[in-house]
């Protein structure tokens, strides 16, 4: 389905503040309450809105170390790509994992507390799942730039 002009306003909306009520959403697109809200409601079951979250500020929470891990698997059989995805989605220190092109078969982003911390994940939790080939690590030193907001463009443009 396409999005129109509302639709996106919403949506913008919603990613700057997920907590504006349906009023307050209906008062800035200039709308009524009821189609505001049924807009909503269609945008979260057709899955434009996959959830809504509240972003915590990692280093009041004492997790001020991120590193950018590489991982190379020894082997690319199917069931090796799928084990090692299954186990490292049930580590709390992987924040985001992706399958990537290129050398490195998966890109983790791991933020833990500090050095010790990674130390441990690495040697007790990564290099204990089979098929680990390679592991490259860099750790960020400085966060310019941290968007959780995507720019929505009307179908058919750019």
């Amino acid at each position: 389905m396409k999005l129109d002009k509302t639709d996106i306003r919403l949506l913008e909306l919603l990613q700057a503040d997920a907590l504006l009520t349906t009023k307050e959403l209906a008062d800035k697109l200039g709308k009524t309450v009821t189609p505001v809200y049924e807009r909503k409601k269609r945008l979260e079951q057709e899955g434009y809105i996959l959830k809504y979250t509240a972003i915590v500020d990692k280093d009041m929470i004492g997790r001020s170390l991120v590193a950018f891990t590489n991982v190379q698997l020894k082997q690319h059989a199917q069931h090796i790509l799928l084990n090692f995805e299954k186990a490292i989605v049930k580590f709390e220190e992987v924040m985001e994992c992706y399958h990537m092109t290129g050398v490195y078969d998966y890109l983790l982003k791991v933020v833990v507390s500090d050095m010790a911390a990674y130390q441990d994940f690495i040697v007790n939790k990564l290099a204990r799942l089979t098929d680990i080939g390679t592991v490259q690590s860099s750790f960020m030193m400085t966060e310019v730039k941290h968007e959780t907001a995507y720019r929505i463009r009307e179908s058919g443009r750019s």
